[in-house]
């Protein structure tokens, strides 16, 4: 299989969202992934792009979202990256599900099902100018 690489960048605006969700959707696709899996990854990539619109760039459009993707070695490699707020999600207790059934509470599962979904989630916050987020799927 060929090595895949593409790039996007958008603006921080949820307007953005489809043409995010359209990309990772043929990236996926294109890397050999089933269509239960790219839903998957697209679900995982619009939960984190959600996040840092709402949260980094507080709901401001005039900011940017880069996604770099890379395909190979069997491995889907997807890199967001703002330049928001920091924010370190070691500090985020995982959600109890019950209760927020319950309460039918929405929201505050973003980073509980990217970690379900994606077969690895690496937050990098060292780098003072921006956030990186990666995301990894295994083919």
């Amino acid at each position: 299989m060929s090595i895949i690489n593409k790039h996007i960048t958008v603006s921080s605006s949820t307007k953005s969202l489809s043409e995010i969700r359209k990309f990772i959707r043929s990236v996926a696709g294109e890397s050999g992934f089933n269509k239960n899996t790219v839903e998957e990854i697209v679900l995982a990539v619009d939960e984190a792009c959600t996040n840092i619109i709402k949260h980094a760039y507080k709901n401001s459009p005039d900011n940017l979202i880069e996604i770099n993707a890379r395909f190979a070695a069997s491995t889907l490699t997807l890199t967001l990256i703002d330049y928001g707020k920091k924010f370190n999600p070691d500090y985020i207790v995982p959600p109890d599900l019950e209760e927020k059934l319950k309460k039918r509470k929405s929201g505050g599962l973003g980073i509980h099902l990217m970690r379900n979904l994606m077969d690895e989630v690496i937050y990098e916050v060292s780098n003072p100018k921006f956030n990186k987020l990666t995301l990894v799927k295994k083919l």
